[in-house]
């Protein structure tokens, strides 16, 4: 009698949750129904802000001598001395650069010359916006040796942020990369940190909107 009811008990409870199940597929596919203009409007802008911030623009990038171009697309909001002793081995210059959600997020080559240094490093995922965040977020340096001029080198450090937690290198260590060729992405808001030896002359003010591998950002005159 006891298996009886505790049968009968589940059987009970199986049906209970069935008509739960089929009254809530009832009211979830009739939401949907109603609405699903509304769900393929959403769909289809996130599809067309996807394929914009994923866009890869080719850089018209400059021919002169001994320039550095802009390793990334976006606003200069830092210009100071900074101490990078991982590559650049002590003090030099830095130039920071905020990537919003609405720039292009490909970077690309600030000169031409060969891989030295890439040293990728865990951290934190704090908001881009801060000028300081590469001392805590996750970031990957990547050290370049030029060939013009010779015997310089160019830091470029690649920072994650709040949205951005996926930094993709396109680059290895003793590769070879010729001024402007695409480096690297990070998706969705992030910032770049470029590294200058402290002879190299600063073309750009802070606030000016840069144009990966195409604004100039400095020269060794």
């Amino acid at each position: 009698m006891v298996s009886a009811f505790k049968l009968a008990g589940i059987t009970a409870a199986a049906l209970i949750v069935l008509l739960i199940v089929a009254y809530l597929g009832t009211v979830i596919g009739g939401f949907i129904l109603e609405f699903y203009g509304v769900l393929i409007g959403l769909w289809v802008v996130f599809v067309l802000f996807t394929l914009y911030f994923f866009r890869d623009p080719n850089p018209m990038t400059p021919t002169g001598a001994n320039l550095v171009v802009s390793p990334a697309h976006g606003k200069v909001d830092v210009i100071d001395t900074a101490v990078e002793k991982d590559f650049m081995g002590g003090e030099c210059k830095r130039i920071s650069i905020f990537l919003s959600v609405f720039d292009v997020h490909v970077q690309n080559a600030p000169l031409a010359g060969k891989i030295s240094f890439f040293k990728h490093t865990p951290g934190q995922y704090l908001n881009a916006m801060r000028t300081d965040s590469a001392q805590f977020n996750e970031n990957v340096l990547v050290g370049i040796d030029s060939m013009e001029p010779a015997g310089e080198k160019v830091g470029v450090r690649l920072i994650a942020g709040l949205i951005a937690r996926r930094i993709v290198p396109w680059i290895s260590q003793n590769d070879a990369v010729q001024r402007g060729e695409r480096i690297s992405l990070i998706q969705f808001g992030s910032r770049v940190d470029v590294y200058l030896p402290m002879r190299a002359q600063i073309k750009i003010p802070v606030g000016q909107k840069v144009v990966g591998g195409e604004t100039v950002i400095a020269s060794f005159d």
